[in-house]
């Protein structure tokens, strides 16, 4: 999770929520990164997530995840959520929830949603008031400049 807290960090330079992922191999080793990038790409897909999900396809050469561990600062949106069930990735682990967006068991809970060809093992919570510390700052920092 520290990983994936450096990479939402390195969001905050372009005025993107900072929220940040990284995918680990079986091995545990880290495979690829991501943080939003929705402001900087124009790009409302450029979820952390999603970005560290194209680049872990890519790195080993499959859409098909299985066995790696996606670690996320943030619970996934629907969207996310959804790629995440769809790369078959065999873990997700989240640190702060996200009541308003969040399809991790808070609103919404598609990844274990029994309906759909694959359901990941969930592990929300991790380091999550340090999660939500940097967002609490991002947002506090938009509101009174």
């Amino acid at each position: 999770m520290r990983a994936a807290l450096g990479e939402a960090r390195l969001a905050l330079s372009t005025g993107d929520v900072p929220v940040g992922a990284v995918v680990l191999g079986p091995d545990g080793e880290i495979i690829s990164r991501g943080h939003n990038r929705r402001e900087k790409d124009h790009d409302p897909t450029a979820h952390a997530e999603v970005l560290a999900l194209r680049a872990a396809a890519s790195s080993v050469g499959s859409w098909r995840l299985d066995g790696v561990t996606v670690v996320v600062t943030l619970e996934p949106c629907a969207m996310c959520s959804g790629a995440l069930v769809l790369s078959r990735v065999a873990r997700v682990v989240y640190g702060a929830v996200d009541p308003k967006a969040g399809a991790a068991g808070s609103l919404w809970d598609l990844l274990r949603d029994r309906r759909l060809n694959h359901q990941p093992e969930v592990i929300g919570g991790v380091l999550a008031v340090e999660c939500a510390a940097v967002l609490h700052d991002f947002f506090a920092g938009q509101r009174d400049p």
